[in-house]
Parts: C-alpha cells; structure tokens; sequence
C-alpha cells in the first residue's frame, strides 16, 4: 500500500478545490494526464487505508461522492447513501458535556470553507466520531455548484480528550461532579437565571462521624464509605437537571434548579440525612454515619454563586452546632450566630479550669410509685459574658475540639463525687462518649473516679449511644467486660433512633434500654404507631431482663400511654427538669423523692411559645405586634385595639416572609390569627413561610437586585400608584414585657 505523504495530501486538496483558488493559481499549469491518474491512484490508497475519506455534495446538499468507508461506517451500500443529504450522515443534537460549535446546516448554507468540524457519526450501535473540512466549489459564472471534502476517524482521540476533561471536570472517587465543575455549573446556571427571573438551591452536605471511620478502620474504608455515599445521594436525587457534586473531603453539594419551596427542599434535605444514616457495610465491617445539610436558595440568598455558597455555607454550620443530623435553612441572624459560636469555641478550654461548669441532675421516676430512682448527670456551662450556653450547642463543639473526653472525664468524677454524698441508694447516671468509650484506659478512668469517691460501682449508670459499636468489635466486647467486671450498670441510650440492631442486644451486656423521644412524639395521635413500636421495646426488653425509660414526656396523655405499656421508668418535663446538686440533696434529706407529675393534659407539640416582634399589615397601614404562639396553621399576637373576627392581616416575620391570615379570635388587644397556608419547618425546631417575597419583584418596584434585606418587607410595594390613602382602622396599644424579645 502506497504512503500517502503530507504534500501529497495538499495537492489532492488543491484538486478537490482547486476552483476555489485565487485567480493568480488558476493561471498555473494543469496536471498531465499521468499525474491526474498518479493523483486518482493515491486518492483510491488513501480511502483504502481508513485514514480518511473524501465527500462531495451539490447545490441542494445532496450527496454526489462519498468514500467506501463512510458506508461500511453506516451499514448500508455506498449507492445508498448517494442523493441522500450530507446532514443526514450525523447526529446533529449535542449533550451538554460537547463544545458549543456552529452547527452544520448553518455552515453549509453560508457556503464558506469549514475545516476540522467534529461531529458524530449516525451510527445506531457505536458511538463514533469523524472529524470534517469541506470547501464550497463555484462554476465558471461564479454559480454556487456545492461542497467538496474530506474526513477521518477521531472517535479514539476525542474518547482521550473526553476521558482527560472527565478527570478536570468529575471526581475520581465517586464519580459525582468535583468542585470545579460545580462552580463553573453553578456559576452559568445563576447568570442565565437572572435574567429568566429563576431560582437555584444549593444543599451543602457534611458526613457526621466520618473521621471516626477514617480512624479506625482506615482511610481505604473511608474511600468505599464516600463511594456509597455518592451511591445513595444519586438515588434519592434523580432529577437530571439537579447536579451532585463532592467537593472534597466528606463535603458535597447539590444544585437544584427552579425550587424555592422550603417545605419541598426541608423534605428532600430530611430524606438525605435520613438515606445517609442508615448502616453501611464496608469489607465486613458495619459503619454508621450521619448528615449535616446547609440549604440556601438564589435569589433571596444570594445573587451570584459566591454569595449563594457563603450562604449555604453559613447555614451548614449552622446545623452542625444545632446538634448534628440536621438542615438549615439561611437567615441573616446566622451571621452573629457564628460569631458567637466562634467565641464559644475559644472559651470552652478556659471553661473546665475556671470552674464556669457544673452538673445539673434530671431526675428519672419509677411509674408506678413516682418515686425518683435514678438521676441522669447533665453538664451546664455559664459563660460569664454570655450566661448559660446550651449544651445543644456547646457539646457538638466539645467534639470537634477533641474536648468531649476531658469533660466527659470530669462530669464523671464530679457525678461520683456527688453522688457519694446523696443519702438513699438513688442512682446516677452519667453519659459517655464514644470517643470516651473507644479509650482502652477509660475503664481505669471508671474505677479512679469510684474509688476516689467511695461510691458502690452498682449505684452508677453509663449511657451509652450506638455510636459506640463503629469501632474495633473486639475492643469494644473487651471494654463491655472491663466495665462489668467493675460492677457498674450499662444503659443504651436513644434506642430506636434509626440505627439499633438486635445484635447489640445480643451482644452487649446492658441492663436498660433508652426510648427515644422521637417515639414518644405523636404516641396518642389516631393512627400513630409508635404505642406499636413501643410496646415491642418494652417486651424485647423484659425478655432480655432489661429495664426500658422513656424520654422527653411532657403531657398526662403521653405519661398515661406509657404506663398503658408498661414503661417502667419515665424521664421528662412532666415530672421535673434539670435541678442542682444542692436542691437534689435537700429533696432527698428525709428519705425518699416522690414527685406528682404536674403538666398540660395534652401535648400539643405544634405550638411553640415565642416572644417575637412582627409587623400586621392591613390596607395601608402597618402595626406593630408582639407574637406571643406560634404553630403551623397560626399565631396569636398582641398590639391592636378591638379586632372585628374575619379581619385579613398579612403577617410579616421579616426577610420577605409574609403570611396571609385571618382573625379567629379577638378579645381586647389579643389576637387569635389562622395562616391561609402552613407555615414548614425551618430545620432549627422552629417554623418559616415556604415561600418568601422574591427580590425580582423588589427589584422591579425600584430597588437594587440583590439578597433579601433584612427587616421588614417595604409597605409601598403593596399599595397601588394613585390610589388614596386609608386612614388607620385599628388603635395599638403599648406592649410591656420583662422577656427577651426575638
């Protein structure tokens, strides 16, 4: 077979198009006979030899010539494909993944010379690729006569660059989009939103617990935990115009177009946390992990994607300090919540050694008698600027610090300390990390702390959470042995949070199970089966000869249900909360603590009372109000004089969160409003609007694009060009309180 050499080529392109020329060439002597049947020669070897092929079409776009190869390529006899038109060689449509390109039948039509066009070849079975110039041929009266041109095979050098733009653009690991390529998407998506007035969610994610994996059974676990994690997120996010993406570490994001309903994203941001907590198998192993979730959403949140991600950022962090295992939706009061967050941080080492901790007791009630027979040790820090933290906030923190050991340690000791001088036989309890746990010398710690304080080893309890059972299995069943070879009693907390196995029962040596509160939410409610779960606890546990607590009661409803099931021990509200140390040895000075349950008759859990300055809207006027409750389907204010029932208010919370509401009740300056629409969980165990006002109506009345503004929703947007003005219907009164207001 004939060597085609490059000048070769370039004379056998001067041949296909050598009426193109300038009118200097045409002047130029014409090939021999002999050279044109050399030229045919070396054209037929180089069709021959698969290294391209050559095409020709007329005026029309009909085909006129076309190489064996193209043929053989489709299928079909060569005849077949003459008269046929060029385009219908390729598959013109693009995926999003190919250039942007000039598309063919606009190039043809222009009739000027193209070289190097890629596009892909009409093939039913194989995805193959050519790479085409072409050459627009004019007659002797400058007639427009059609195309001659040639091609060849790029299929395995565009699979190359394919496969290296992948590499830029995808995780390696996963396989999900990597940060480059969610920016970039992000980035495009929010410009071209703009101007279409769309929105755009962000969801931040964050593993809960994955460095515990990464720990302890190795960073190959970790890969394999990170690549079914990306697994799950892509089943339960199917939406093909949704984007996931690892941003590194056991940081992900997804981009959700056009939704901006915050019940639909709380929704599909709780089915995440819920699908990234159950166990995992990884080589033998059983690892469980949780979520944390930042939502924010374009527009309101931000208008170009720096701002959007700071804001789900800030809302991720957000919902790690809430507690871990949760969503949150961005405010603008996050902004001083992370700096307070951030002072804690600093101060929580000075904590400890200034003696701004102590130990609070939560009393646990025999149901039968009402008897106190245990106290659960519960840590209380006063910050001396700040006064009491939460817990719920400063524990999370404690853990990512590696600080949860050495306090942990310390509520140890100062529990054993006071439990020693309590009179009675009431037990403590005292709850114990995994990280505490997983020490190989913590039963060491344990024994120290009993003997320091002389107390008998079967008057304290440790809680433990299923946390515990990710590290080794055979360090964890030799602790189980140290632990009860000391004769102290092991209690499993939170059981039935989403994770429990039988197999720690019976495995592990425990001799109370825990019930979540989350089982004990909604138990009187028709139709609710958590009585059905609860009431298989307590016989698994009876069974196993285990004692069962309930958590969190609150109402005689509740109370009544659990003894209905045979509870045998109930923690909560109903009967005390927390108290100190000095009140529990004052109330068990002559004996023994019984204490009356003392709550509402029923729990309404969808009521929350709040202290909260919101603005009533009505015609044209706005009042200001205090909030005194809130629940999904409405609220009950204070501020207005002489309410006629029926009256519509539009509520504004501030930030672009309006509600509209009616007055179902009024008696004075109370009002009793019900929502037209519920109001959704914000994430933070409060509520909000599933819509807000969006800033391209703002923007429309003459306000700068941009985030939602803090405050109150501008009145004037509301009130119509012209119209006249209403006086006010309604007289305020002035409202006193000695509470923080919200």
């Amino acid at each position: 077979m004939n060597a085609v050499s490059p000048s070769a080529f370039g004379r056998f392109r001067n041949l296909l198009g050598g009426n193109t020329e300038p009118a200097a060439s045409r002047h130029t002597a014409q090939p021999s006979g002999e050279e044109l049947k050399q030229a045919m020669l070396l054209l037929h070897d180089y069709e021959a030899s698969g290294l391209g092929w050559f095409w020709s079409s007329n005026a029309d776009g009909a085909i006129t010539y076309i190489s064996q190869t193209v043929a053989d390529a489709m299928g079909c006899a060569r005849t077949d494909l003459l008269g046929r038109p060029i385009q219908s060689l390729f598959i013109l449509e693009r995926d999003q993944d190919d250039r942007l390109e000039r598309p063919l039948p606009l190039i043809l039509s222009s009739r000027k010379t193209f070289a190097d066009l890629a596009v892909r070849a009409a093939v039913e079975k194989n995805e193959v690729w050519w790479s085409i110039s072409g050459r627009p041929q004019f007659g002797g009266n400058g007639k427009f006569i059609g195309y001659r041109g040639n091609g060849s095979d790029v299929t395995a050098t565009r699979q190359s660059q394919k496969d290296a733009s992948r590499l830029a653009q995808y995780d390696s690991l996963t396989g999900l989009a990597n940060r480059h390529r969610m920016g970039t998407r992000l980035h495009a998506t929010l410009n071209a939103y703009q101007s279409a007035k769309r929105c755009c969610a962000i969801m931040m994610i964050d593993l809960d617990r994955f460095k515990q994996v990464n720990d302890t059974l190795g960073h190959p676990a970790g890969d394999e935990l990170l690549k079914q994690v990306g697994q799950r997120l892509q089943r339960v996010v199917t939406d093909k115009n949704c984007e996931i993406g690892r941003l590194g570490g056991d940081e992900f994001q997804i981009m959700i177009p056009d939704i901006d309903d915050r019940g639909r994203l709380g929704e599909i941001a709780r089915t995440v946390i819920t699908m990234l907590s159950q166990p995992y198998q990884i080589d033998g192993s059983r690892c469980v992990i949780g979520a944390s979730i930042g939502i924010a959403i374009s527009p309101y949140d931000g208008i170009t994607s720096e701002e959007l991600v700071r804001s789900a950022d800030l809302a991720l962090y957000a919902s790690k300090g809430g507690g871990r295992g949760q969503f949150r939706f961005y405010s603008s009061d996050l902004h001083s919540e992370a700096e307070r967050r951030r002072q804690i941080e600093e101060d929580l080492r000075d904590a400890l050694v200034s003696d701004q901790m102590h130990v609070a007791y939560q009393p646990i009630i025999d149901t039968k008698t009402d008897k106190v027979v245990s106290l659960e040790a519960l840590a209380r820090w006063e910050h001396p600027e700040l006064g009491a933290v939460s817990p719920g906030i400063f524990i999370p923190i404690a853990e990512e610090c590696n600080l949860i050991g050495a306090l942990g340690d310390w509520i140890l000791k100062q529990a054993c300390v006071d439990a020693a001088s309590i009179p009675g036989n009431v037990r403590i309890s005292v709850n114990v990390s995994a990280m505490q746990f997983g020490n190989p010398g913590f039963a060491s710690v344990v024994a120290q702390a009993l003997a320091h304080a002389e107390l008998a080893p079967e008057r304290l309890e440790l809680e433990l959470t299923e946390s515990i059972f990710l590290g080794d299995r055979e360090a964890t069943e030799a602790m189980f042995n140290a632990l009860k070879l000391l004769g102290v009693r092991l209690v499993l907390d939170d059981f039935g949070t989403g994770y429990s196995s039988l197999a720690y029962l019976q495995h592990a040596p425990f001799d109370k199970i825990k019930i979540d509160k989350s089982f004990i939410t909604g138990v009187t409610q028709e139709g609710n089966r958590n009585a059905a779960i609860i009431a298989s606890i307590v016989s698994l546990a009876d069974a196993l000869g285990m004692e069962t607590t309930a958590e969190g009661i609150e109402a005689h409803d509740e109370l009544d249900a659990m003894r209905r099931l045979k509870v045998g021990q109930i923690q909560g509200y109903i009967y005390a909360a927390a108290v100190s140390f000095g009140d529990v040895c004052e109330a068990l000075l002559n004996g023994d603590w019984v204490i009356e349950p003392d709550g509402p008759s029923k729990y309404r859990p969808e009521r929350r009372t709040v202290l909260r300055r919101v603005g009533l809207i009505h015609e044209d006027h706005r009042y200001e109000a205090m909030m005194r409750n809130l629940s999904r389907g409405g609220c009950m204010v204070e501020g207005l004089l002489d309410v006629p029932i029926g009256t519509p208010f539009v509520v504004d919370f501030g930030e672009g969160q309006l509600a509209v509401a009616t007055a179902r009740r009024s008696a004075g300056s109370m009002q009793g409003l019900e929502f037209e629409h519920q109001l959704v969980d914000d994430g933070a165990g409060g509520l909000c609007t599933r819509h807000r006002v969006s800033p391209y109506v703002l923007a429309q009345a003459g306000m700068p694009l941009g985030a939602l503004p803090t405050g109150q929703y501008p009145l004037h947007l509301m009130q119509q060009a012209g119209a006249a003005l209403n006086m006010p219907k309604f007289g305020q009164v002035e409202i006193k309180t000695k509470s923080k207001i919200v």
